[in-house]
């Protein structure tokens, strides 16, 4: 999925360096006319290493370099001298990303920073003339050709680390309110699906403690299989500590809206289900005083032990009180 500067999801295509291969030599060198052999061996090819980097956020850096080559090891020479090594390369890749094959195995996930593996190694160098001497075979003639480096094709997978991640139908404010109580930008507008990546925002809490919030694409019915790009969405919930189910004080009934979250999140992973959440009815300054004592009683109905906050972005309703709601949730 590409949305702007946003990319989570790309085609790598990686090859390791060729070993390099073995020296067939004999010693030579003023008064030692048969010194035997002495060939060196060929240096590894180089490595295809992955490292995680807590700096960065997307998979931005691939959108236009996908191909990447590691060195060839160098042929060994006399006096036992080994062939240097291919160079090794590095790729960096933002924490949360996994790597997958194309029949859809994960093969490697990075969730610390500075995690780092080898997704493919180089071929190993030959072994020089000098290894075969034995006293039937004094002077051997040949030596190992190294090996060939590997080819591999992957697919790299970004789901976005966060400490609350923001669930909903399109359109129920989720956006509103990472814009209201962090930094972040993210496009606001009177339409469906404005949002079509996820955007992460620092929320500040007392005593100069913070946690990260991640507003996620909206969801619809249908999304766990794939319907409105839901596959592409929901992973980015996989990755979150807390998840905040937002329902519009404007729907038709809350307690539907509410369970049809649910049954998506359900079939799509039903581990998710394991996780803390809450709940926030938004835009809630568009009910007076006798509909906000009405919704407080039902959702105290639906939500027996979960979590609910009743808030309004735009006016700041009931920001403070799911702050500090959201921070004992995390620190339990």
């Amino acid at each position: 999925m590409t949305e702007g500067n946003f990319v989570d999801y790309v085609k790598v295509h990686l090859s390791s360096g060729n070993g390099g291969k073995g020296s067939i030599h004999l010693h030579r060198e003023k008064f030692i006319t048969k010194g035997g052999p002495d060939g060196g061996d060929g240096g590894r090819g180089g490595h295809i290493i992955v490292r995680a980097n807590s700096q960065l956020w997307t998979l931005y850096n691939f959108k236009y370099k996908r191909h990447f080559s590691a060195g060839h090891g160098e042929n060994g020479s006399k006096n036992r001298s080994s062939g240097a090594k291919g160079q090794d390369i590095f790729i960096e890749v933002p924490v949360g990303t996994i790597i997958k094959n194309f029949n859809g195995d994960t093969l490697f996930e990075f969730i610390e920073d500075s995690q780092e593996s080898i997704i493919l190694e180089g071929g190993l160098g030959g072994r020089g003339n000098w290894h075969f001497k034995s006293s039937t075979r004094q002077t051997p003639r040949y030596a190992q050709p190294g090996k060939k480096g590997k080819l591999l094709d992957v697919i790299f997978e970004l789901k976005v680390l966060a400490d609350v991640g923001l669930v909903g139908h399109p359109n129920v404010g989720k956006s509103t309110l990472l814009a209201s109580i962090t930094d972040a930008k993210p496009k606001i507008a009177d339409y469906e699906f404005t949002t079509l990546k996820p955007n992460i925002g620092i929320v500040p809490y007392h005593d100069f403690r913070s946690f990260i919030m991640a507003d996620i694409p909206g969801i619809i019915k249908g999304a766990s299989s794939g319907k409105g790009l839901g596959h592409y969405f929901l992973r980015h919930i996989e990755r979150n500590s807390i998840l905040l189910f937002m329902i519009p004080s404007d729907t038709n009934d809350l307690k539907k809206e509410f369970e049809v979250l649910i049954s998506e999140l359900r079939e799509y992973n039903s581990e998710l289900l394991d996780k803390n959440f809450a709940v926030a009815l938004t835009k809630c300054d568009l009910l007076d005083n006798e509909l906000i004592d009405e919704y407080e009683r039902e959702m105290e109905l639906i939500f027996k032990n979960i979590p609910f906050f009743m808030i309004s972005s735009i006016s700041t309703m009931g920001l403070n009180k799911l702050k500090d709601g959201l921070w004992k949730l995390l620190n339990n």
